[in-house]
């Protein structure tokens, strides 16, 4: 493109997958009331990865016990919120032919399971003593979660707003 020329949002926004002939059949199949369970359910992992991390952070400045316990039921309860909006996921993912017809989506899911296993072996690494499981390993298992999570949540945010994917009936 040369430089005096400009691109417009219609150009930016072309989808080459919107020629297909499923593609506008993106609307959510496993909601409530037409709200998608995904969307709603995936903030609880993503607050608690965050709160595993900030308690971890915590504790190494502090070392009051309380804090590596935070990190604990944090990590545990944000590995199973994460299932639980995973398995929602993969429902839309599967029931879906527009969502499934973009690559982009599968990229989401792989990356996404992938946080999951990270969250589970943090959850799992704090079961057999959670204070000394903080260092050094549960503050960077936390912190690879929040770098994950952060990957895995600009992924999705990209499906929903550009290609309106589990939320519409498409574009």
């Amino acid at each position: 493109m040369a430089a005096n020329e400009t691109r417009t949002d219609e150009q930016e926004s072309i989808d080459p997958i919107g020629e297909l002939v499923q593609s506008d059949e993106t609307e959510s199949r496993v909601s409530v009331f037409g709200h998608p369970i995904h969307a709603m359910s995936v903030a609880f992992p993503v607050a608690l990865t965050f709160c595993t991390f900030g308690a971890d952070l915590i504790y190494w400045w502090t070392e009051d016990g309380f804090w590596a316990r935070a990190a604990l039921w944090a990590s545990g309860t944000g590995f199973l919120f994460g299932m639980f909006s995973g398995f929602s996921g993969t429902a839309e993912l599967l029931l879906v032919p527009g969502i499934r017809a973009r690559a982009m989506a599968w990229t989401h899911f792989i990356i996404a399971v992938t946080l999951l296993a990270i969250l589970g072996a943090n959850w799992g690494h704090r079961l057999g003593g959670y204070e000394a499981a903080v260092l050094p390993y549960g503050i960077l298992l936390s912190g690879l979660s929040v770098l994950m999570v952060m990957f895995t949540g600009w992924h999705g945010g990209k499906l929903v707003f550009d290609y309106r994917l589990g939320t519409s009936k498409g574009s």
